[in-house]
């Protein structure tokens, strides 16, 4: 009898240690702390010799690089340097950073760390022991550093966006696609085949147009850039409501931008330029995603412009761009 109880006692301290163990293995997968910092504000963790050298100006150069499209000159990303003794606690919550490495006998390296201080998090860390070997690493990596970042960004402002969600099923009803739309934004137009939807800002407007058109209207040729501004403005004279004194058209004075990308797994041109509305000093930035949909012979075009005179409107651009890219074809 001896022996059982002491079999018994043995047994569940067994199972309590385990338990435990377990216990304390959940609390610490669960325990990494959630990511900080403004939407497109990224850390760079260099010494402050390199900052202000040729390292520093390459790295402005390419992610402090302007942004296509916008009115005035902004940034691809609000950058915030600090020396590496300053990157502790908070420093090291922000969702991302670009860490430069320098010193006898570092390796020349590009490397990816995926949630390392904080989650979402993404940090691309540089290494080498010389100047020459770590804007090298930047030149030959500038554009997917960019990209990722750029991605990284894009998903962090979705799930914000997720948290409040207008209903507008008449975009499925009647176009065959969701989006993923701020309770901020309302309908100001709506047809059978065409959504005019806002959200008002303190002096302005960021705006959506959503409409399908027969398929091949624009083609991938020489002329795609003509094809696209014709059929933008075409629809902007009779859609978007103006005084009788001009039109809503792409602006004449500067040439838009031209992308190739994919939006639901669909070919998608993306066109980034300015807006205007001659005879009334009106013009702002937009972003016009042209998509494919062969399964139903339709070309499905969804574009985001601001009007917001005298203010930067990177963050309101890359607002609309988050939610056009949420689009999936039911």
């Amino acid at each position: 009898m001896r022996k059982l109880s002491l079999a018994i006692i043995c047994l569940l301290c067994i199972i309590s240690c385990t338990e435990t163990k377990k216990d304390k293995k959940t609390k610490n997968q669960g325990a990494m702390a959630h990511s900080v910092g403004k939407i497109n504000e990224l850390s760079v963790v260099i010494e402050n010799d390199l900052w202000k050298s040729n390292v520093g100006d390459t790295i402005r150069k390419y992610l402090g690089a302007e942004v296509p499209g916008l009115p005035q000159q902004e940034p691809l990303f609000s950058m915030r340097q600090m020396p590496m003794a300053a990157f502790s606690g908070l420093a090291r919550k922000n969702r991302t950073f670009l860490w430069i490495k320098k010193g006898k006998g570092e390796e020349r390296k590009y490397g990816v760390l995926n949630n390392k201080f904080a989650t979402p998090q993404l940090g691309v860390v540089i290494s080498g022991s010389s100047d020459a070997d770590i804007i090298s690493l930047i030149r030959e990596h500038q554009e997917t550093i960019v990209s990722r970042f750029k991605s990284t960004e894009t998903l962090e402002k979705q799930s914000r966006i997720q948290k409040s969600l207008e209903k507008i099923p008449q975009l499925k009803e009647k176009l065959g696609i969701t989006l993923k739309i701020p309770t901020a934004y309302r309908i100001a137009i709506e047809e059978e085949d065409f959504f005019w939807i806002r959200k008002d800002l303190t002096n302005g407007s960021m705006n959506l147009m959503l409409y399908e058109l027969p398929l091949g209207i624009v083609t991938k040729d020489s002329n795609t850039v003509s094809s696209i501004i014709k059929m933008r403005d075409s629809i902007g004279a009779i859609k978007i409501p103006t005084s009788e004194v001009g039109h809503f058209i792409t602006e004449e004075a500067y040439a838009p931008y031209l992308y190739e990308t994919t939006l639901d797994g669909r070919f998608t041109f993306e066109t980034k330029g300015t807006w205007e509305i001659k005879d009334r000093f009106m013009a702002g930035p937009f972003v016009n995603y042209a998509i494919e949909d062969k399964v139903n012979n339709r070309l499905v075009v969804l574009e985001g412009f601001v009007f917001a005179p005298s203010i930067n409107k990177r963050d309101n651009m890359f607002e609309l761009e988050a939610i056009m890219k949420s689009i999936k074809f039911e």
